[in-house]
């Protein structure tokens, strides 16, 4: 009985090695090396909607910061230049009130981005991809608001995408 018990452990323990055999640490995308470090440069906005560029730039700061793949350049010392283009807004009805089907109640807004990561020694482009982002909303009061009220939770949204490609590559 013992030895069955030891045959069975050893088997766990193959099984269990194996298993995590193509396990890696840190990033896995092959075009941006994990000892890297990133300086995010400015997102421009190409929408009408107000205040997208600022709430971006501060979410993938943070993003990268709290992640840890890669070193967040402070100053103009990156190894790789991240930048992007906000190429659209969009909010789309999702729900409409109970008793009145013209009232929304939910609507879906969403982000698109053009993101570009460049070699700054080189001048190669590593990465050039639209992240997009969404979420729903219920709407208050006012429109106003409660995009007022979104903006963060999109601006979040798109950095953890934008860093997941980053660190990941292509999904």
């Amino acid at each position: 009985m013992i030895e069955i018990a030891g045959r069975l452990l050893l088997l766990f323990a193959v099984g269990i090695s194996t298993g995590c055999a193509s396990y890696k640490v840190g990033a896995v995308n092959p075009a941006i090396p994990a000892d890297q470090s990133i300086q995010v440069g400015l997102f421009q906005n190409g929408t009408a909607q107000p205040g997208l560029s600022e709430s971006v730039n501060a979410s993938i700061r943070r993003e990268l910061h709290r992640d840890g793949t890669f070193d967040l350049a402070t100053a103009n010392d990156g190894d790789v230049l991240l930048t992007g283009n906000i190429t659209s807004y969009r909010r789309s009805a999702v729900s409409f009130q109970p008793r009145d089907i013209l009232t929304v109640r939910d609507f879906v807004v969403e982000l698109s981005t053009q993101v570009k990561a460049t070699d700054k020694t080189s001048g190669e482009v590593l990465v050039d991809r639209v992240v997009t982002s969404r979420t729903t909303v219920r709407l208050g009061d006012d429109l106003t608001s409660a995009e007022r009220q979104a903006l963060p939770l999109l601006a979040n949204d798109l950095a953890k995408r934008t860093v997941a490609m980053l660190a990941e590559g292509g999904w």
